[in-house]
Parts: C-alpha cells; sequence; structure tokens
C-alpha cells in the first residue's frame, strides 16, 4: 500500500516540542473528535470540518487538507535532533482515530523512515480501529479521565466502558502505554478520584507511568474566536501545593507519576 497518498484533515503541525513523548519531537495535529470535554485547550480540534476562528482581530481558517506524505516530508526536516534525543512524530488532536486510515498512514511512514512514533488518545473507538494502528505505534499516551462513567459523560459528552476497555487491551499489546490525566477542579481533583484512576492504571499489564495535567486556561480565547462558550471559565487552575498531593496518590499506587507531559 502506497501510505503517502492517504488523504487526511490537520489543523496544526508543532515543531520542537519537548511533551507528548521523549526527546524533541514534531507533533501532528488532527480534526475531529468524539469528546467534548468542557476543558478541552484545542476546541477548533473537534469540528472535523474545516473553520473559521477569530483571534486579536484576526480571521483565519482552521482545517486543511493534505496527503500523509506531503506531512512526513515536514517531519523529516527535523530527523538529526529525533535521533539525538530520542524524540519522533507525535499525533494529537483532536482524536486521530477519528481518521484511522490517515493516522495508520502517517505512523508507518514515520517508522519506515525509522522515526519513533508517539499517539496521544482518548482511546474512544472501536477496538478493530485501534488494531491496525497498533503495529506501528512505539508509545501509547492514553488519556484516562474518570473512572465513574456518569460523570465521565457529564464533562465529556460520552460514556468511558469503551475507554477502560480498550486500555485493558493496549495494555496485552507490545506498545509502551502510558495513562495520562488532566486534573480538572469540580471534575476529578479529588484523591479518592486520583487514587481510582491510578489503581486501575497500576492494572494494567506492564503500566508503570501516569502523568497528571494540571487545568489551565490557554485555549479558553479560542472559545469566544469559535463563537461558542467556555464552560469552566469560573474555574481556577489547581495549586501546586494540590498537584503535589495527587503525586503523593499515584506514587502510593506503586506507579512513577510525574505532574505534566
Amino acid at each position: 500500500m502506497d501510505y503517502s497518498t492517504v488523504k487526511g484533515r490537520i489543523f496544526d503541525i508543532q515543531r520542537f516540542s519537548v511533551h507528548d513523548g521523549p526527546g524533541i519531537r514534531t507533533i501532528v495535529f488532527l480534526k475531529g473528535c468524539p469528546l467534548r470535554c468542557k476543558w478541552c485547550c484545542n476546541p477548533e480540534s473537534q469540528n472535523r470540518g474545516i473553520e473559521e476562528m477569530t483571534m486579536n482581530g484576526k480571521t483565519k481558517t482552521v482545517g486543511r487538507d493534505v496527503t500523509a506524505g506531503e506531512v512526513i516530508k515536514e517531519v523529516e526536516r527535523d530527523y538529526i535532533y529525533y535521533k539525538r534525543s530520542g524524540g519522533g512524530l507525535t499525533l494529537s488532536g483532536g482524536e486521530s482515530l477519528m481518521q484511522p486510515e490517515f493516522a495508520e498512514a502517517l505512523l508507518a511512514l514515520a517508522h519506515q523512515k525509522g522515526i519513533n512514533t508517539a499517539m496521544e488518545s482518548t482511546a474512544f473507538a472501536d477496538f478493530s480501529v485501534i488494531e491496525k494502528i497498533l503495529p506501528h505505534l512505539d508509545l501509547y499516551l492514553m488519556d484516562i479521565k474518570h473512572m465513574n462513567s456518569d460523570k465521565h459523560k457529564a464533562f465529556t459528552g460520552q460514556a468511558n466502558d469503551k475507554i477502560l476497555a480498550n486500555a485493558q487491551r493496549i495494555a496485552r499489546s507490545p506498545v509502551k502505554l502510558i495513562i495520562r490525566t488532566p486534573v480538572v477542579p469540580t471534575f476529578n481533583d479529588t484523591e479518592a478520584e486520583i487514587e481510582a484512576i491510578a489503581k486501575f492504571a497500576g492494572s494494567l499489564p506492564g503500566v508503570e507511568e501516569m502523568h497528571l495535567l494540571p487545568y489551565h486556561r490557554i485555549g479558553s480565547d479560542k472559545y469566544k474566536g469559535l463563537g461558542r462558550e467556555y464552560a469552566l471559565a469560573h474555574i481556577e487552575p489547581p495549586s501546586q501545593e494540590k498537584m503535589n498531593k495527587l503525586l503523593e496518590v499515584v506514587n502510593r499506587c506503586g506507579l512513577r507519576g510525574q505532574i505534566g507531559g
């Protein structure tokens, strides 16, 4: 199969990132997401369609159609930095699994070029979709936001049963799996809620790390730019003291915790 001709829709490519995987990375942001997390810092990623967003008085088009080959050419520009730092390509979004053929093509082409691959994902998809991507993936950065399905649905628009089931399946694959949890006040910032997630993460075969990602307001202005309301405008980010206490909870559960991803 000629992966280079597979088409998809992205809204950004970020070079020289030191987040979302080891080393220096290029992050490719794909359009479309089945969740509607109230704290989402990339609301322009949620709708698969091409949109207009106004920021600082300037209107820009969000979303463009590209081939996997075109994207990989840009990713390859920093090959020397990947090799020196242990970095590579990370797919983000949105949710990459909303464009499974395109995501598979990007990851497969990166592997063909000897580039390390990672994907930041909710794993909200049929496992048959995820299964096709796993052979081309070195690291799965999986968001687990809450263990209570009703509360998960209230804040994200979707129940969590499919996500938790897929976490168990992914953990049985050869791909390295790291669990990440956005810590959002009023949603999941109690010690009991984080402990429940950490215990589940610790039950997954081979999972050793859990990253706590503190809620922030970066991206809140984008909602206005898209003509949407930001639902959590009244929420303050968690304090460093709060994050440290939650980190202790994760570590007590036998995982190697860290703040930030």
